[in-house]
């Protein structure tokens, strides 16, 4: 929601809010590290029934303890860690997850761990050791860093689709950027990046009939169209972005409630076909 552009005008959090409101989103994402502007989110938020995902980036086990009380104090629907330790070991890393997987088990909301660069989880590799010893970690796929980060050639070889499938199996919730390999946030409006965007709307269809294989009665799936300002946005000679991107955000939404519908009508066809044998 941020414009930074170059001519300096920035809509307000107000204006922002009863954008994302009358555009039909269902929440908002923002960094839940600071009580006075979550208060002020929530308080926006709530005659428009949005819900909220809240991001930290904690670095030791006892930072996450704050970001849960101003959840908890405040509503959201899931916090999001990013953690910001890039540790050399999966030691070291265990240490971490599980003392923030203790205070997670305080609180009635879900806590996941962002796959994200520059953080614990930037290399899809050393992710997935993390899933070797860590089997039930509850991750938030955002897929376009492994994309940029792995530069995987296109086509998409099956057994890269395979490493990226096993982290979606372990995704509760979804960020929704696209990448190339050789950029983290493309212009999914551009016709010569169509093959890209169909990639991960193949990568999401995976991971929402995943998740609906393996989610509870009362659960519910988070996906935010994420999409970035400079420097994660391109652009042009001007400093601005070279496409308007609340209107790309619009054209994700579209496609990924298009999407959610398809891969819903035909898990329930499947569970009708198998009570039928």
């Amino acid at each position: 929601m941020e414009r930074r552009h170059t001519d300096g005008i920035e809509r307000s959090l107000e204006e922002n809010v009863q954008m994302i409101a009358q555009a039909g989103f269902d929440g908002v994402s923002a960094h839940c590290t600071n009580r006075d502007f979550f208060r002020r989110l929530a308080e926006l938020r709530k005659p428009h029934g949005l819900d909220a995902e809240g991001q930290c980036f904690p670095v030791t086990v006892d930072d996450l303890q704050p970001v849960l009380e101003i959840a908890t104090e405040l509503g959201l629907h899931h916090v999001d860690i990013q953690p910001d330790v890039r540790p050399r070991t999966i030691k070291e890393c265990v240490t971490l997850l599980d003392g923030w997987r203790r205070l997670a088990e305080q609180v009635d909301f879900p806590v996941y761990i962002e796959t994200h660069r520059d953080r614990m989880t930037t290399d899809l590799y050393f992710t997935l050791d993390l899933l070797d010893t860590r089997p039930d970690l509850p991750l938030l796929g955002d897929l376009s860093h492994f994309l940029a980060g792995r530069e995987f050639p296109y086509p998409v070889s099956e057994e890269n689709h395979a490493l990226m499938h096993r982290i979606i199996d372990n995704c509760w919730a979804f960020h929704g950027r696209v990448a190339s390999r050789e950029q983290v946030q493309i212009e999914i409006s551009f016709e010569p990046h169509r093959m890209w965007v169909d990639l991960f709307l193949e990568w999401w269809r995976y991971g929402f009939a995943s998740w609906q294989r393996h989610a509870g009665e009362h659960d519910s799936l988070a996906f935010v169209c994420e999409l970035g300002p400079k420097p994660y946005a391109i652009i042009g000679r001007d400093g601005n972005d070279t496409t308007d991107r609340w209107a790309e955000s619009l054209m994700m939404r579209d496609r990924v409630r298009a999407l959610w519908t398809e891969v819903t009508e035909s898990n329930e066809l499947i569970q009708q076909q198998k009570a039928e044998t």
